[in-house]
């Protein structure tokens, strides 16, 4: 069956969108072995598939992400963040907030489900400048929508996860661009609302860089504020 679990664990430490790699690393090196789950590396270079452990600031907080095996996982750092963690210049003693754990079948389903995506990395050196060159601004929706349903599909895949279905997908609001520093890179980042037939967890990642907060994904609920104002108020990955 196709399923996906996801252990959320949103700490109580506050945490700014530049240090999420510098959280990242301190993770890693507070464990004197850590599985290769944590930081995609391997002897030969990287492990090249969907990453299952993901670090994030949710709510303004410290979050990591776990999917699948990283669920599995995350336990060889729970049972030993006992000593303070170096987030860059700050020392930190991480208390934990709340615990998520779910299960989701992942399916194409009659009736689409709205979803929100912040900070997300669509464009790459191939295409951006196809994008920059469009000036209506559904075209431009419709260039984005066909991405992010690639993106959806090469998660799926790394989760080894098949649909028979079609997998649907529009773009009902978007952002306007802004530009992000990401290894030193400037990359083109967007905040974006979209309807898909697809079940998708709360809180994983779509695009580039999922591991370090990029392409977060969560449910809209009914209730919310227009798409613009709720992305302003809870956009978790910004300053």
């Amino acid at each position: 069956m196709n399923t996906i679990r996801t252990l959320v664990i949103q700490f109580a430490n506050e945490l700014s969108a530049k240090e999420i790699p510098l959280f990242r690393g301190a993770v890693i090196q507070s464990m004197e072995e850590s599985n290769i789950l944590f930081h995609n590396h391997t002897p030969d270079g990287f492990r090249y598939s969907y990453p299952l452990i993901q670090y994030k600031r949710i709510k303004g907080k410290a979050a990591i992400v776990c999917i699948n095996e990283g669920a599995d996982t995350i336990g060889q750092f729970i049972t030993n963040y006992d000593k303070p963690l170096i987030v860059g210049e700050r020392v930190v003693m991480l208390d934990i907030g709340r615990v998520i754990p779910t299960k989701i079948r992942v399916q194409a389903w009659t009736d689409p489900f709205t979803y929100h995506i912040q900070n997300w990395l669509p464009l790459n050196s191939k295409n951006y400048k196809s994008f920059k060159d469009i000036s209506d601004e559904q075209e431009k929706k419709a260039f984005l929508a066909n991405i992010l349903k690639a993106n959806i599909i090469s998660m799926m895949k790394g989760l080894d996860i098949k649909l028979d279905d079609e997998i649907k997908l529009d773009i009902c609001w978007l952002s306007n661009s802004k530009v992000l520093q990401h290894k030193g890179i400037l990359m083109t980042a967007f905040n974006a609302v979209f309807r898909c037939n697809v079940s998708i967890p709360n809180y994983i990642g779509l695009g580039k860089s999922v591991s370090l907060g990029f392409g977060t994904v969560f449910l809209k609920k009914k209730t919310e504020q227009t798409d613009d104002e709720h992305i302003n108020d809870n956009n978790d990955n910004n300053e």
